[in-house]
């Protein structure tokens, strides 16, 4: 048995060298560094894939309908939110389900935090607080969809789609313990159908279905403002992507421009900068850890295509196209990787960001989507 241990470990430290020497990062330091593991939402077979050490290892079965399922972790703990409505704790070391709890017929947007999760709800029409082991604790009724649920200090802000509404709650406990929520204050009449939101430091930034504007709601002063985002010939931007979409660097704002072939750059206070002329119509802007690149993704015929943007000269330098279509990019922020979800072809590549080539493929993954990445330290 002991001997069996050992080799283990040999065999594990040899590919850590293997891995990161075909990365071009020292291996010592790699090691110090820890590991990404990532979790790959496979849509069509309720289950996570499991990529570690460069390889497929296993699938978490059980996950429920995963067609827009959503992984976040806090410390050592997993959690997917899935379309059907389900909240999943699972343990990403063990890379088991620990528990679930059903908080609506539909749902897609929740956030973690030290002492809860709270869930916007679709088909349910409330917001619920759960703690951290999926214990109901509150919920609030909207008669509304609701999206884009964010955490601020001690406010949690999301929106109401069908009441043209958003909403802060505030935490009467002051972030201790248990949360005591209650409704601190609404905004009527924000915009027609809000649809998602992002939070920039202190101001919640909400996007509209049917508004040609943004809401952005500042939460020291608690006021409202609207903001006009137009192309370079002053049209207005009618339709835009899920926030999730953006990207948000330390001095420019990047917005992919659903219909145009263009990734829109804005100050960060909305001041118009250019656009960037891209190869197709862009969906996700991804922004490496240190902000000097972005990954760029298209729809329709130009699924299979990832394009890098130099996010100094605001100019395209790279091009990959692969033989599947896109789903997600995800960047490693431990190692010169980014990953890229083939969909059609089940895998994951991975290009080297340190000299621009794919480096490898992942395979063993069904109908990968959106890819999550767990930075297991080393023990």
């Amino acid at each position: 048995m002991k001997t069996d241990k050992i080799l283990a470990s040999a065999v594990l430290i040899a590919s850590l060298f293997i891995n990161a020497n075909a990365q071009g990062v020292n291996p010592i330091f790699a090691m110090l560094r820890g590991n990404d593991k990532l979790f790959i939402v496979e849509r069509e077979s309720s289950s996570l894939a499991v990529v570690a050490e460069g390889m497929t290892k296993g699938h978490i079965e059980g996950m429920r309908d995963m067609n827009h399922g959503v992984v976040k972790f806090y410390d050592n703990d997993g959690y997917v939110i899935s379309r059907d409505g389900y909240i999943i704790k699972f343990d990403p070391l063990e890379e088991k389900i620990i528990k679930e709890h059903k908080t609506s017929d539909s749902a897609i947007g929740f956030t973690v935090e030290k002492n809860y999760i709270a869930v916007a709800n679709y088909a349910k029409k409330s917001v619920d607080i759960l703690d951290r082991d999926l214990n109901p604790i509150k919920s609030f009724e909207t008669g509304s969809k609701n999206v884009g649920i964010k955490k601020y200090k001690d406010y949690l802000i999301f929106s109401q789609m069908d009441n043209d509404k958003i909403t802060v709650l505030k935490d009467k406990n002051g972030g201790k313990a248990l949360p005591d929520f209650e409704i601190y204050r609404e905004f009527e009449d924000v915009g027609v159908m809000p649809f998602d939101a992002m939070i920039k430091n202190n101001h919640f930034i909400t996007g509209f279905f049917k508004s040609d504007f943004f809401g952005v709601v500042d939460l020291d002063t608690m006021t409202y403002s609207k903001i006009d985002i137009l192309l370079e010939d002053r049209k207005p931007v009618l339709k835009v992507p899920h926030f999730g979409f953006w990207s948000i660097s330390e001095g420019h704002i990047f917005i992919p421009a659903v219909g145009n072939n263009k990734v829109l750059v804005y100050t960060s206070d909305f001041k118009f900068v250019k656009n960037i002329e891209v190869e197709g119509m862009p969906v996700f802007t991804a922004l490496s850890p240190d902000q000097n690149y972005m990954a760029v993704t298209f729809s329709g015929d130009k699924f299979p295509i990832v394009q890098i943007i130099d996010t100094q000269t605001l100019e395209v330098i790279k091009r990959f196209e692969f033989d599947g279509k896109v789903l997600h990019v995800r960047w490693s922020n431990l190692r010169p990787n980014l990953y890229i979800s083939v969909n059609d072809t089940n895998k994951v590549a991975v290009i080297n960001t340190k000299e621009w080539y794919l480096s490898r493929e992942m395979f063993n993954i069904t109908k990968p989507s959106g890819i999550f990445i767990y930075e297991e330290a080393n023990k």
